[in-house]
């Protein structure tokens, strides 16, 4: 079955960063590798009921290993900051902090983490 079958795709619906257009180099941080460049930094394709799927490559360059089990992160977008830090700190209580809640510099204040149960989280708020 096609996605085109399942989801009505065009381009005014779908969100592509592309890891060279979104990755601004900083002092001293090694560069992106050439074969990174063209990688999915974020996607999004909004579905049915307001629903949106996301996704991103994770290339072995920056240290991700992707295996059956890590391979899937659920990501909530909280209304306020306040609401961010409090689903932030109840999930990671006991889990792994992968990335704590700060400005990103695509605008969010964002976090991820690991909880006690081994499930994977993103955290991504964009109110100010």
């Amino acid at each position: 079955m096609k996605l085109e079958s399942v989801f009505p795709l065009n381009a005014s619906n779908i969100l592509v960063v592309v890891l060279s257009t979104a990755i601004q180099p900083m002092e001293g941080a090694p560069a992106l590798a050439e074969s990174d460049k063209n990688l999915i930094m974020h996607i999004e394709l909004p579905i049915v009921g307001g629903h949106v799927l996301m996704g991103t490559d994770a290339p072995e360059t920056m240290g991700f290993n992707v295996n059956f089990g890590n391979n899937v992160h659920l990501s909530i977008e909280p209304d306020t900051r306040a609401e961010a830090k409090q689903l932030f700190d109840a999930l990671s209580e006991g889990g792994q902090i992968t990335m704590q809640l700060q400005d990103m510099f695509w605008g969010a204040y964002y976090g991820s983490c690991t909880d006690k149960y081994g499930v994977q989280w993103m955290i991504n708020c964009t109110a100010k």
